[in-house]
């Protein structure tokens, strides 16, 4: 038997980042361990800037995600307006940006992907020598320290989170665990969603570890690891996948 920390994430939009090139800014269906300790280190309070925090949160936890509904693609087209880069000038907030003189501002063009009305469960577990509890994780995504979003700011949770720490037999069990109905009205609000009738279960750790069975199991490397959130860098982890027809939603 083994402890999980168990929690929902739901939002009209949600945009989960993958590898950016040039203007295109695209989305995975699901969150990567990236946006998920990013989302517990604002809960936890501790700062981008934060590298030995960041790290120990980074090695203490394990992770794995169900995603219900990957929601539908939306694509925006998005621009901003900046000073021209220069090496001998920064700006520390968004308000001094803006202030450069006007010859100094350009127009950035970029496309921005979303996801909408997906619905995720996720489960984290604690590795040997963690520095926090699941006791203590989830007191933290009750009471955040800082606001809580689902990749980006203008993402905000539109359900309760619910976190739970479970005790079960297989990391499955774990994550089909139950939540209170979304909207608060009976399932009308996981209805409303068009749930496809498959589920896909995506973790880290051994190809068995879902329910000790491989069949079906497949298995690649994905960057999502943070490294150094300062400089935006992330490393390679192995994360196994595996899709199920979801009884739920029969």
């Amino acid at each position: 038997m083994t402890e999980y920390l168990v929690f929902r994430l739901y939002a009209p939009l949600a945009s989960w980042g993958e590898a950016a090139v040039g203007e295109t800014r695209p989305t995975a269906t699901y969150p990567g361990k990236s946006a998920l300790l990013g989302l517990l280190g604002a809960a936890l309070g501790i700062r981008r800037e934060d590298d030995a925090g960041q790290k120990a949160l980074g090695e203490s936890l394990a992770v794995a995600v169900k995603q219900r509904s990957e929601g539908t693609l939306m694509r925006d087209y998005h621009t901003v307006q900046a000073p021209q880069s220069r090496a001998k000038v920064s700006y520390s907030t968004r308000k001094a940006e803006l202030s450069a003189p006007k010859s100094d501002l350009t127009t950035i063009l970029s496309s921005r992907d979303y996801r909408c009305d997906g619905l995720w469960t996720v489960a984290f577990w604690l590795t040997p020598g963690a520095n926090w509890t699941l006791a203590e994780l989830k007191q933290a995504l009750e009471t955040p320290h800082f606001c809580l979003y689902l990749g980006r700011k203008a993402c905000p949770p539109a359900a309760p989170l619910a976190p739970e720490v479970v005790t079960c037999s297989t990391l499955k069990e774990a994550l089909d665990s139950g939540f209170p109905p979304l909207n608060g009205r009976n399932d009308a609000g996981e209805k409303a969603l068009r749930l496809s009738g498959q589920v896909l279960y995506a973790w880290e750790g051994s190809i068995d570890q879902l329910d000790g069975s491989a069949v079906g199991v497949e298995y690649n490397d994905v960057w999502d690891l943070p490294l150094n959130r300062r400089r935006w860098q992330f490393g390679p982890r192995l994360e196994c996948r595996r899709v199920m027809q979801d009884k739920e939603s029969r």
